[in-house]
């Protein structure tokens, strides 16, 4: 969806800023908050995909005014809510207000190392070729959905080179609403700045984004 997380290329919010030697955390309640939400997100009650799009439906001006992780947090409480784990009477009391539902799982202290170590794989088999090569010229849907992509709003109509071919992983799309993984080949598609910025970009500028086969058509 065009929402405020998708703000590639829009003017008027300033330079990235790099902070030099940047900590993983900037609070201590950051590190809560993310031990929290990858606790939870192992319960097996929804993907990661479900979790961006908790992060990127929230509304615009609360999303542009949190901090990363305050970001996490309320997204989490979206999910939570939707689940059923918790109410919005609960969380405004800071406590269960109802005898807790059972989640699917449990990811125990112990087990959290390999839990990180492991991750959450998205290669699937192939049962069908892949429809471009690398060095193929595509272009990207320029389509606007209301629900989760992965296409951001800055390359969408735009011609590309594959640059990578990925093999087969799950479709966010799909994934992110409960519609089952679909999944279908991946591609790294590399653009000229031109191609997406106009004549005034950096001549030498390439950016690449990782896409899905449905979101590519040949360019002719």
């Amino acid at each position: 969806m065009n929402g405020a997380q998708d703000m590639g290329g829009q003017m008027g919010f300033g330079p990235v800023v790099p902070e030099p030697n940047e900590p993983p955390f900037h609070a201590e309640w950051e590190k809560r908050a993310l031990a929290v939400t990858l606790a939870c997100g192992a319960m097996g009650h929804w993907s990661i995909d479900a979790s961006r799009h908790a992060r990127e439906t929230l509304p615009p001006l609360e999303y542009l005014g949190s901090s990363y992780y305050e970001i996490w947090i309320k997204a989490l409480e979206k999910l939570l809510q939707a689940e059923g784990f918790v109410s919005a009477d609960e969380l405004r009391a800071g406590r269960a207000l109802v005898p807790p539902l059972r989640p699917e799982r449990v990811l125990r202290a112990a087990e959290v190392g390999e839990a990180l170590a492991r991750g959450s794989p998205t290669e699937r088999p192939a049962t069908q070729q892949a429809r471009f090569a690398v060095g193929d010229l595509v272009r990207t849907a320029n389509e606007h959905p209301v629900g989760h992509t992965r296409v951001p709003r800055y390359a969408r109509g735009r011609v590309g080179r594959i640059a990578r071919v990925h093999g087969v992983h799950v479709f966010p799309e799909t994934s992110a609403h409960g519609l089952g993984e679909h999944p279908q080949w991946l591609y790294t598609v590399a653009f000229d700045g031109r191609e997406l910025w106009g004549r005034a970009a950096d001549p030498g500028l390439t950016v690449s984004i990782d896409a899905w086969e449905s979101t590519l058509e040949p360019a002719r």
